[in-house]
């Protein structure tokens, strides 16, 4: 048996699971129940030292590329699972020849596609789950990755500050290449968009969404937004002499879309400004937030929190009539606001939210309540409420159920019998 692992700590225990028997065997008492998407492969989780990892069990030769492209895409910031290892050539009891095995970092409070349609099948959120898919594909290709086989099934959602961030599962057909062509990228979207209409169809056909929703809704929504989104990042602009200030407009929208243009190409001529960014990567807010702060959250979740810390700042030089620091505002608002209000999360409601989006929630809350009194509700009346009114009816998201009694394997035979919802 061969091991390739990422990196030592905890994981280094991966090597103590039942290697020696097939997946679907497995009886280890730490074997917990997760949210999880359809697979074509036996898929299991494992609780290991206060973090969950799934083991995927593939040939060796897709378990060594699935491995080197995702260890490819974490090194590129790609919202994707974080790899731990490989286990190939493994040997059962008998001396057999067992599939190869790919482990993976579980997210914690990812939710699965068929969750999030299950339980929120409006319109908008039907839009947000879409956009998100398109935020994800458009970030490969800027980064030269082919995906392959992009559906909502290879793909888990985290909630980020109302919205959805999209993050990619499996990686067993992707590539890596410099640059993509055009032609690649056409087709690896036309992929996405047949992938995921069949998606959705199979859904409506087991009964799971309402009768009436319309697959090609979906598809309309992410090739459109799909383009819009590489457009505005790739597309060569041309400016008048005396246009500068446009630059700052393309900027502006860049950020506004979660993208910097850390480079631009700007050639001047008697009356034009050729202008291209030639570098953009996600996370202008995220990265700011963690910079000042220390947090390393989503970005809609970093945007929304470093316009709280602007609050803050704002109040805090009004209280004390003088300009204030960044990085001392950043301190104080992390230890007077966001810390307490996290340490104050009552422990039976640890698992309904992260904490990062509990806080935005939080902050919604406090604004509908001040908006109902006409005048600002403070933390002490607001947090309670927002606990008692808010909070504990939120079903818990990040949810790991212990199975030492086989569990795992009825509920996957329940699931089989369900053609709406493949078995992993």
């Amino acid at each position: 048996m061969e091991v390739q692992i990422a990196r030592g700590g905890p994981y280094i225990h991966v090597m103590d699971f039942e290697w020696d028997r097939p997946l679907e065997c497995w009886n280890d008492p730490r074997l917990v129940r997760m949210a999880r998407g359809p697979s074509r492969h036996v898929v299991r989780f494992v609780e290991l030292e206060g973090r969950v990892l799934a083991v995927k069990e593939i040939g060796d030769r897709l378990a060594r590329r699935e491995y080197t492209m995702l260890r490819q895409m974490h090194d590129a910031d790609i919202p994707a699972v974080e790899p731990v290892c490989t286990v190939t050539e493994r040997r059962g009891r008998e001396g057999e020849a067992l599939a190869g095995a790919v482990v993976t970092r579980y997210l914690d409070f990812a939710l699965p596609y068929t969750y999030l349609l299950a339980r929120e099948n409006g319109v908008e959120h039907q839009r947000r789950l879409t956009d998100a898919a398109a935020v994800l594909l458009v970030h490969l290709h800027l980064e030269g990755f082919w995906w392959g086989d992009c559906s909502l099934a290879n793909t888990l959602f985290r909630r980020d500050a109302g919205g959805l961030a999209a993050y990619l599962v499996d990686s067993e057909t992707a590539e890596h290449h410099a640059r993509l062509s055009d032609r690649q990228r056409e087709t690896d979207l036309e992929i996405a968009l047949d992938n995921i209409a069949g998606g959705v169809a199979d859904l409506v056909a087991a009964g799971r969404l309402e009768a009436h929703t319309d697959p090609m809704d979906f598809v309309l929504r992410l090739d459109g937004r799909y383009r819009a989104l590489w457009a505005e990042l790739t597309v060569e602009e041309e400016y008048g002499a005396d246009q500068w200030w446009r630059l700052d407009e393309r900027i502006g929208r860049l950020n506004r879309l979660g993208f910097d243009a850390t480079e631009l190409s700007v050639r001047s001529g008697e009356e034009r400004i050729r202008i291209r960014p030639s570098i953009v990567e996600e996370g202008h807010h995220s990265r700011r937030l963690l910079r000042l702060t220390g947090i390393d959250v989503q970005e809609n979740q970093a945007r929304r929190l470093l316009n709280d810390l602007g609050s803050y700042r704002a109040a805090l030089e009004r209280k004390e009539g003088r300009p204030q620091s960044e990085a001392i505002v950043a301190h104080r608002w992390l230890t007077e606001r966001f810390e307490p209000f996290v340490s104050a999360i009552p422990p039976e409601l640890a698992a309904r939210l992260e904490p990062v989006e509990a806080y935005h929630q939080f902050l919604e809350h406090r604004w509908f309540l001040s908006e109902a009194a006409g005048r600002d509700v403070p933390d002490e009346v607001a947090i309670p409420s927002f606990f008692e009114e808010v909070l504990r009816l939120h079903p818990e998201e990040r949810v790991v159920l212990p199975d030492p009694t086989g569990e795992l394997e009825l509920l996957a035979l329940e699931e089989a019998e369900d053609p709406g919802d493949p078995v992993v």
